[in-house]
């Protein structure tokens, strides 16, 4: 990463090996674990501001996926870029930091398929839902698929759009936030680990592996994964979202409400994807308010 990004991310990296390549992670601060599942095309500089509002409080968990962030970007020959496998390695390393209980999971885009798997494998260690523009379910009906994602998904075209000049972390720092753009330095951030073909493959490969149809790899996960969303229903959950997200849009929002009845929803009509970006001077502080609120008694 050639740019010196310290200035809005002054934490310790830590790296948990993982057969042999390195899985990058934030562990700041101590009391009830909160862990905060990133997606793609972004890393964990996404929740960069919501550790620093919390860590006094909080112990604050938040990996880079591999092949985003500070992680390692091996290529397919080490490593298989799938959703059971970021489950897996959520899951290693959540039993490695030795956090079986009280876990709050923050989860935006992919990570909201990613940390809800694992919280389905165990739903006895997860106590509070923050949820910020995702899906932990299929497609919604109503929902067409992106023309720019299906261009990313299935042609050569998007390969070379993603991997070549870096496409889609360029689009997203510019769409993803709609109330408060992103100026130049918060975009080049954004985009810094994904700085040649090869450190763009976890991009790629996240997009390929959106499963749309019964016979994709994966749906037969998300459709379990989403049969098992019941079991949170009396959880405390608060929904924060950008209603301008060209693809987690208020189709995907409705299907959250319709599953969480009782969920707190904070909805912004002109707010964008990076919803925590965008809004977070007005949504850190109701996220902290809704920890306080909901504190987990001993």
């Amino acid at each position: 990463m050639a740019m010196d990004i310290t200035k809005h991310y002054p934490f310790t990296s830590n790296y948990l090996d993982l057969n042999g390549l390195a899985y990058h992670y934030l562990d700041e601060g101590s009391g009830d674990p909160v862990v905060m599942v990133h997606g793609n095309p972004s890393w964990s500089f996404y929740y960069r501001n919501l550790v620093l509002a919390l860590r006094d409080r909080y112990r604050c968990i938040v990996p880079d996926h591999m092949g985003c962030g500070f992680s390692d970007k091996p290529g397919d020959d080490r490593y298989e870029y799938t959703l059971p496998r970021r489950v897996d390695d959520l899951e290693r390393l959540i039993d490695h930091l030795k956090v079986n209980k009280n876990i709050t999971l923050v989860v935006h885009d992919w990570g909201g398929m990613i940390g809800m798997a694992y919280a389905v494998r165990h739903p006895e260690r997860i106590k509070r839902l923050v949820i910020l523009n995702t899906a932990a379910f299929h497609l919604p009906k109503e929902k067409p698929f992106p023309l720019a994602l299906k261009i990313c998904r299935d042609t050569m075209l998007g390969t070379l759009l993603v991997r070549g000049f870096n496409a889609f972390s360029l689009a997203a720092s510019f769409v993803g936030c709609k109330r408060n753009p992103m100026n130049a330095e918060l975009r080049k951030a954004y985009q810094a680990p994904y700085d040649s073909w090869q450190n763009r493959i976890a991009t790629l490969r996240f997009v390929q592996d959106i499963p749309l149809a019964p016979g994709d790899r994966n749906y037969d996960m998300v459709s379990s994964v989403e049969s098992g969303l019941e079991q949170f229903r009396n959880l405390p959950m608060s929904i924060f979202w950008g209603e301008l997200d060209f693809v987690f849009d208020r189709a995907f929002l409705a299907q959250w409400k319709r599953r969480f009845p009782a969920a707190e929803v904070h909805s912004y009509g002109d707010a964008g994807h990076y919803i925590l970006e965008d809004m977070g001077n007005e949504i850190i502080p109701l996220i902290s308010d809704f920890l306080s609120r909901t504190e987990i008694k001993p």
